[in-house]
């Protein structure tokens, strides 16, 4: 059964997107720990990070690297959190989170953004991608 970012990367079900190429794809986290709460994800379905060919793993973190520069680009924060926790989807993902102090970090603390403003969102670090 596809997990639900194939289901996103195929187009089945609607994202935010801020890049994609031909092998990766990044989009707003819908339930983010912080404005610009971004997730990093390989096209190919594949469950652990350290299952992924070794290639593929660093073209991730380079994908993942330039979003990051993006992200710092157009949101003010002190830097930029990664995060590789992958339990609650079984499809390898790069959080990527605009931090200022630890909490930003903590999967506990969440905000609250409607369609809109992360559309607006997307929109301007897409600008600066």
């Amino acid at each position: 059964m596809a997990s639900i970012f194939t289901k996103i990367i195929e187009g089945e079900i609607p994202c935010h997107k801020i890049a994609e190429d031909h092998k990766f794809i990044a989009f707003l986290d819908i339930n983010p720990n912080a404005k610009g709460h971004t997730l990093c994800v390989p096209k190919d379905e594949v469950d652990k990070l350290f299952d992924l060919g070794e290639q593929d793993y660093l073209q991730l973190l380079q994908f993942s690297r330039n979003v990051a520069k993006a992200l710092e680009r157009t949101i003010p924060c002190n830097r930029i959190g990664l995060s590789v926790i992958g339990l609650e989807v079984p499809h390898v993902h790069v959080h990527l989170i605009p931090i200022n102090d630890m909490k930003d970090m903590s999967f506990q603390h969440k905000i609250s953004m409607d369609q809109d403003e992360m559309a607006d969102l997307a929109e301007d670090i897409r600008k600066n991608f």
